[in-house]
C-alpha cells in the first residue's frame, strides 16, 4: 500500500508543512510530526500522541516495562499529581486513555474542541513529563498483576497472548505486552527513566488530530506544549525474528470449552502482498458473518459460537492467527473444517462473481471504519509512523480493484500450507 503521491505544499505556512487530499502535515523543529485532519460536522476533537515505542523494544528482564510506562504515565507528572490528571478533562465530559501494542505507546484523548488546547496540554505533560512517584509505582504494580490474572482467567484472551509466544520464540514479539509476573515486581522509576532515554526519539513520534478545528489552530497548539521538548535520537535496532519452525503445544486449563489457535507467521508491513492477503484473511474470517469459517463451522454445524481470522503486520514479519473456541469432543472436527476451507482456497480460484463480493465487502467495511473519526485518528498516526504517509480510501479502493483471482490463489498457497501451522490448544482439565 505503500506509494509516492505529490503533495503541493500550502500557501504562506512552515517550509515543513505539507497537505494531503486527507490530512495536513506539519514537522516541528525537534522532529515531531503534527498530522490534522478538519472535518465540518463535529464538535468533537480527537488527538493523540503515539510513540514508536512498544513492547518488542524491551529487554529480556524489561518484559512489561512499555506497559507500565503507559500505566504510570497517568500517576504524576512535574506539576499534576494524579487525581489532577484523571479530572482534567473528565470535568468537562472528555475522556483520557491509553495503550501499549507491540510496536507502539499511545495516549490520546476525545472533548469538545473549545477544550483541544487543554487537552494536547494533558497529553504532552503526561507522555513527556511523567516524575513515577515511587508509592504510585507500588500502588500501580498489584493493578497490573490482577490485570494479569483477569487474562489469565479469561481463556480465550490468554490463547491468543500464549500463541504468540508460539511463532516467534525467544524474541520479543512473542513476550506478553503485560510482562511475566517477576518482571513487573522488579520494576522501579529507575527503570522507567532509562527505558525512556534508551527508546525516545522525537522523529518517531506523531501527535495526530482530527477535528473541524483549522489546522493553523492545531499547529500553534501543538508547538505551544512540545516545541520546547529537546531533539532526541535512538541507537535502537529492531531485531527480526530468527527461523520459524512449526510448534504444537497443549495445555490442560480450568474450562469447560476447548480454546484452539493456529497459525503461522507472515508478510511485513513493507510487503507489497500485505492488502491481498488481508482480503483473503477477512474473507475466511473477518468480522463479516458471511467469512467461510463462520458459515463452515458455526452456520451449517453449530460447532462455535465464534471464530475470528486476523492478520497482523509488524515492521519486519507479520502473523496469521485462527482462533476460536469449541467443546472438546468437536475439536478436530473443527480442525478439519478449518483445513478443508484452507484447501478450497489453494485448489480453487475464485469466481469472478466471488471476487467482485469480497472485493466490495472489504471497501464497506473500510469505509464504515473510516466513520469513525477518534479511529481516523488513531491510524493516521500509526501509518504515518510505520509508512511516512497516510493512504486515502480512493487509493486503497483502486488497489483492491486490481487484486485478482489468480493473485489470491497464489497467496493462498504460499500461506495456507497447514503442514507449517502452528497450533496451540487450551484443553479442559479431566
Amino acid at each position: 500500500m505503500k506509494r509516492n503521491i505529490p503533495r503541493k505544499k500550502v500557501g504562506n505556512t512552515h517550509p515543513e508543512t505539507t497537505l494531503s487530499e486527507e490530512y495536513q502535515l506539519h514537522t516541528l523543529p525537534n522532529g515531531i510530526r503534527i498530522a490534522h485532519k478538519q472535518v465540518p460536522y463535529t464538535q468533537i476533537a480527537h488527538c493523540g500522541i503515539m510513540l514508536d515505542i512498544g513492547s518488542r523494544d524491551e529487554l529480556p528482564e524489561q518484559q512489561g516495562l512499555a506497559h507500565f510506562w503507559e500505566h504510570m504515565a497517568f500517576k504524576g507528572t512535574e506539576k499534576r499529581r494524579s487525581h489532577h490528571i484523571i479530572n482534567r478533562l473528565e470535568t468537562v465530559g472528555g475522556e483520557l486513555n491509553a495503550y501499549t501494542t507491540k510496536e507502539k505507546i499511545c495516549f490520546h484523548a476525545s472533548v469538545l474542541d473549545e477544550h483541544f488546547d487543554k487537552a494536547l496540554d494533558l497529553l504532552a505533560d503526561i507522555a513527556f513529563h511523567s516524575v513515577f512517584p515511587e508509592k504510585q509505582i507500588e500502588r500501580e504494580r498489584n493493578v497490573i498483576l490482577e490485570e494479569m490474572s483477569m487474562y489469565y482467567d479469561s481463556p480465550e484472551d490468554a490463547i491468543q497472548d500464549d500463541f504468540d509466544e508460539l511463532l516467534f520464540p525467544k524474541h520479543a514479539l512473542g513476550n506478553n505486552i503485560l510482562g511475566t509476573a517477576d518482571t513487573v515486581r522488579s520494576f522501579g522509576a529507575a527503570d522507567l527513566r532509562k527505558f525512556i532515554v534508551d527508546n525516545l526519539d522525537t522523529e518517531r513520534i506523531v501527535v495526530a488530530s482530527v477535528s473541524r478545528l483549522p489546522f493553523a489552530k492545531v499547529v500553534r497548539t501543538a508547538e505551544k506544549y512540545l516545541s520546547s521538548l529537546p531533539a532526541q535520537k535512538t541507537s535502537r535496532v529492531r531485531v527480526a525474528p530468527h527461523l520459524y519452525t512449526p510448534e504444537r503445544k497443549e495445555v490442560a486449563r480450568s474450562i469447560t470449552q476447548a480454546q484452539c489457535a493456529m497459525g503461522r507467521p507472515s508478510y511485513a508491513l513493507t510487503d507489497d502482498r500485505r492488502l491481498p492477503f488481508f482480503m483473503l484473511v477477512n474473507l475466511l474470517g473477518g468480522p463479516g458473518m458471511n467469512s467461510r469459517f463462520n458459515m463452515a463451522l458455526r452456520e451449517r454445524y453449530g460447532f462455535v459460537y465464534s471464530i475470528e481470522a486476523n492478520y497482523t503486520p509488524y515492521l519486519d514479519t507479520g502473523f496469521l492467527g485462527i482462533y476460536f473456541g469449541t467443546e472438546q469432543k468437536q475439536l478436530i472436527r473443527s480442525i478439519s473444517l478449518i483445513h478443508k476451507e484452507l484447501r478450497r482456497l489453494r485448489e480453487q480460484p475464485l469466481t469472478t462473481t466471488q471476487l467482485h463480493h469480497t472485493k466490495v465487502q472489504l471497501m464497506g467495511q473500510l469505509a464504515m471504519s473510516e466513520e469513525s473519526n477518534m479511529s481516523f485518528m488513531l491510524m493516521m498516526a500509526k501509518s504515518l509512523l510505520d509508512t511516512g504517509r497516510v493512504d486515502t480510501l480512493p487509493e486503497i479502493f483502486e488497489e483492491i480493484k486490481q487484486v485478482t483471482a489468480r493473485q489470491l490463489q497464489e497467496l493462498a498457497q504460499d500461506m495456507f500450507d497447514e503442514t507449517k501451522f502452528s497450533y496451540l490448544t487450551f484443553l479442559p482439565e479431566e
